[in-house]
């Protein structure tokens, strides 16, 4: 097979498939065509931006990983800040990683909570990392707003109440999990709507 008709992502797991050696990939990383990101994963060069590549490492030794905030809301288009770092979320206890490639920002969330409106998103064909959705992501935001400010939270819930569909009263719902962001939320949704 030639090197061409490789997939972007090598993982040791794959590699009997593929038909190709231990040997054969540890040429491939020598000679400059993919490079390690993560124990037993690997990336043709240049396949990938540096953040993306350091998402695939996370999410091979951490699949419960979560991307959160300031990043969640760039995602979801709540935003027009960009952020420094991918802010990622872990259950609270857990052991921030150490990633290559890309500055992370680590929040640690309470077990109880972790996975209310966490679901995936798609970095390629056959790679996904998990997020928080929309509503989450801006509960989040107004439940840290000490640390966020009331502006990017309020920005973000104007911008979701736009889509077509969006329901405060599904907002309000997710909310009652989470008593830190209940009462600025709503006086929020009061003064919006």
């Amino acid at each position: 097979m030639e090197n061409k008709g490789l997939p972007d992502l090598l993982r040791y797991s794959s590699l009997d498939a593929l038909g190709v050696t231990r040997y054969r990939l540890s040429a491939l990383v020598q000679g400059g065509e993919y490079e390690q990101i993560a124990p037993g994963v690997f990336v043709r060069s240049r396949a990938i931006d540096d953040t993306t590549a350091a998402w695939i490492a996370i999410n091979a030794r951490r699949p419960d990983a979560t991307l959160c905030l300031l990043s969640a809301l760039a995602i979801h288009d709540l935003t027009d800040e960009i952020p420094a770092a991918s802010d990622m979320a872990l259950p609270r206890g857990a052991h921030k990683l150490a990633v290559q490639h890309a500055p992370i920002a680590w929040h640690f969330f309470d077990r109880e909570t972790f996975e209310i409106g966490r679901t995936t998103h798609q970095l390629s064909n056959d790679l996904e990392i998990g997020i928080y959705g929309p509503e989450r992501t801006i509960i989040d935001v107004f439940r840290l707003q000490h640390i966020w400010g009331f502006d990017l939270a309020a920005e973000a819930l104007k911008r979701w109440l736009r889509h077509p569909g969006n329901s405060p009263g599904t907002l309000t719902d997710m909310a009652n999990s989470f008593p830190a962001a209940r009462r600025s939320l709503r006086f929020a949704l009061e003064v919006l709507l």
